[in-house]
């Protein structure tokens, strides 16, 4: 099994690091001097029981590595669109795409039936560039829950988590899902195989939709936003709207927002990966985060004025600060 991570950083690299330990046969697409270090250096994973250092096939060429059986990714998800091009050694003939991307998938609408079946989402995939680009009988989901931070070029370090849910689009359980979970599970990853992925999206959706960009806006850390009762009110609007559009698409959520919001407050005092974006002057999760649940909205014929009033504060600050749009 040939397994193939676009996007090595923190989280990428977390995978491929632990993949590679098991003895897989991985490699990674990265770039830069982080690409530099872990051809010169290998990989170094630090975790709470210790560092290790691997040796990694990797690239900035995708030419170079030739056809997977899997290919995951795990870019942001703005960059996605504009890389397929470049992707395209990576495919065979039975190469499946594992889509570890924040945010709405662009493939949600597959093999979802009923009326929306097929509905392209262009918050996410603009142009259309994935859907065509890949194809979405390729798509396997995954909702990725661990984190990690690139400390240094070459230099991944674990924080927290293990766990990659995956799932089909039409909630099978193929062999492709069973066999990519079987590798994740032998390189001690948890890789569940889930018949309503499009349930967990939601639920991490759920934060992320709120969280981020409130977090930017305010440059407060998760423990304060869900507890200031002003940000708070915010955040359970947000989350509101979005569980109404969430319910009209079939998605049933495991708790309800107050507890949601309750776990938040509960991680401390983190900062959100958007906020973390501003800060380090990096393009900001804008479309897939927000943007694309606004969609959801006009999709379902579901009004979201509190989301569309934060959507338009982050989409200017991050305007402002150069890190979204044109």
């Amino acid at each position: 099994m040939k397994i193939c991570i676009f996007g090595a950083g923190a989280i990428g690299g977390y995978m491929g690091a632990k993949l590679a330990q098991a003895g897989a046969d991985v490699s990674l697409v990265a770039r830069g001097p982080h690409l530099k270090a872990m051809r010169e250096n290998g990989l170094r994973l630090i975790e709470e029981s210790g560092e290790t250092t691997v040796q990694v096939t990797a690239s900035d060429n995708a030419a170079d590595l030739g056809p997977q059986d899997y290919v995951i990714v795990t870019l942001k998800a703005h960059s996605v669109p504009a890389v397929v091009p470049h992707m395209q050694p990576l495919i065979g003939e039975n190469t499946t795409i594992v889509s570890g991307v924040n945010g709405v998938p662009w493939w949600y609408f597959h093999k979802t039936g009923g009326p929306l079946e097929g509905t392209r989402l262009h918050t996410v995939d603009p142009g259309n560039a994935q859907w065509d680009g890949f194809g979405p009988d390729r798509v396997l989901g995954c909702v990725v829950y661990p984190a990690a931070e690139v400390i240094e070029p070459g230099v991944v370090k674990h924080i927290e988590g293990n766990r990659f849910s995956l799932g089909e689009p039409d909630g099978s359980k193929s062999e492709r899902a069973l066999a990519l979970s079987k590798a994740l599970s032998a390189a001690g990853l948890k890789a569940p195989v889930r018949p309503k992925i499009r349930d967990e999206i939601w639920v991490k959706l759920w934060g992320n939709l709120s969280f981020n960009p409130i977090s930017a806006l305010t440059h407060s850390t998760l423990d304060v936003l869900c507890t200031d009762p002003g940000t708070r009110e915010v955040a359970r609007n947000m989350m509101l709207e979005a569980q109404e559009i969430a319910e009209k698409l079939g998605v049933k959520f495991p708790i309800d927002v107050d507890r949601r919001i309750k776990g938040g407050a509960e991680v401390g005092a983190h900062r959100t990966s958007m906020l973390q974006d501003l800060d380090q002057g990096r393009p900001m999760e804008i479309d897939a985060l927000v943007g694309s649940v606004k969609e959801l909205g006009v999709v379902t014929e579901t009004p979201t004025p509190t989301i569309d009033t934060v959507l338009a504060l982050i989409a200017l600050r991050g305007r402002t600060a150069g890190l979204y749009g044109s």
